[in-house]
Order: structure tokens, then C-alpha cells, then sequence
């Protein structure tokens, strides 16, 4: 008996903890995808007059055709949550590398729908990325051998030699390697 008033208590405070004092809020870049957290008062400040140029490495996608991939979806957070945190939108310089199983991610509806029959998911949100000043550049290697032709790119997707060729170039530049 003990252990079920013990067991009740501690439900009704973790209950009562105010669960809805903070929500996850896309924007200002991204509107419709990337949403963030604020981080109110950090300890580590974000030094919002810094170039974050940044590049991810994306190779993985989810097996579902009708799903975003959500390691495109982290370029839109990442552009979210630095404007949020006062960071100007030009001095955000984002680069998403695609390559291997996010190769489906980067072809039109039409070539998708004769695939998998359906929209491509991530079209939206691809273009809102570009909308907002980031680049997309896909692997050529994985174009060719995955049998995604530069034909059915979606518009302003950019074709590279390979994923590790725009890599090694982009870091010598001077962004940023994000892979997750």
C-alpha cells in the first residue's frame, strides 16, 4: 500500500510540472519545417555577428516514401535557431551534401510517384531550404550508380563529382562539418 500512495504522489507532482510553459516554434527562416527550441539565457552565448558556414553530410533516409527526412529537416532547424537566437540570416551559409540512400530525397514528384507512388516528401522543404539561400549539391557517383539521372533532379539541385570530392572542397573553404 505503501508503494501505491508513494507511486500516486510522485505522478501528481510530475503532473503538475507546467509541461506547456515552452513549445518548439519553426521560423523565421523556415516557417513550415525546423522547429527549435529557445534556449533562454544560455551560459554558452551564440556570437550572433559570426559567419556560420556550415555543410551537412547527408546519406541516410528513412525507409517510409511518405516521410521527411529528418537530416535535411536539421539544415532548417539549424538556420531556425541561430535567427531565433539573433543570428542575421546572411551570416548563415548552409551547404547539405546528399549522397547514398537520401539520393531519393533529391527527384521530382513525377520521377518519385513512378517509384514509389507517391509525392516526394521532402520537396517541400528542399525547396524552402534553397528559398532561403541554401545550397543543395548532390553526389554524381550516387546519381549514376543509384539511378537517380540528373533528368529528374528537382530544380536547383546541383550535381558534383562525388559527395567526397564537394566535402574535402567545401571544409577547404571553410565550413563546417555537420554529420549526424
Amino acid at each position: 500500500m505503501k508503494k501505491i500512495i508513494s507511486l500516486l504522489v510522485f505522478c501528481s507532482i510530475l503532473f503538475s510540472i507546467d509541461t506547456h510553459a515552452q513549445t518548439k516554434e519553426s521560423g523565421p527562416i523556415i516557417k513550415e519545417y525546423g522547429k527549435v527550441w529557445k534556449i533562454e539565457n544560455p551560459d554558452y552565448k551564440v556570437d550572433v555577428n559570426k559567419e556560420y558556414k556550415v555543410v551537412f553530410d547527408i546519406m541516410n533516409s528513412p525507409d517510409s516514401h511518405t516521410e521527411i527526412n529528418k537530416s535535411i529537416e536539421t539544415a532548417a532547424r539549424f538556420m531556425n535557431m541561430h535567427a531565433q537566437s539573433g543570428v542575421p540570416a546572411s551570416n548563415l551559409k548552409v551547404v547539405l551534401v546528399v549522397h547514398n540512400q537520401a539520393s531519393k530525397d533529391m527527384i521530382t514528384d513525377a520521377a518519385y510517384q513512378d517509384r514509389y507512388q507517391a509525392d516526394n516528401p521532402n520537396k517541400g522543404l528542399i525547396q524552402a531550404l534553397m528559398d532561403a539561400g541554401a545550397k543543395v549539391i548532390f553526389c554524381g557517383q550516387s546519381s549514376l550508380s543509384r539511378n537517380f539521372p540528373r533528368e529528374e533532379l528537382l530544380d536547383g539541385v546541383q550535381l558534383s563529382l562525388s559527395a567526397m570530392t564537394a566535402l574535402i572542397q567545401l571544409q577547404d573553404e571553410g565550413y563546417q562539418l555537420i554529420k549526424f
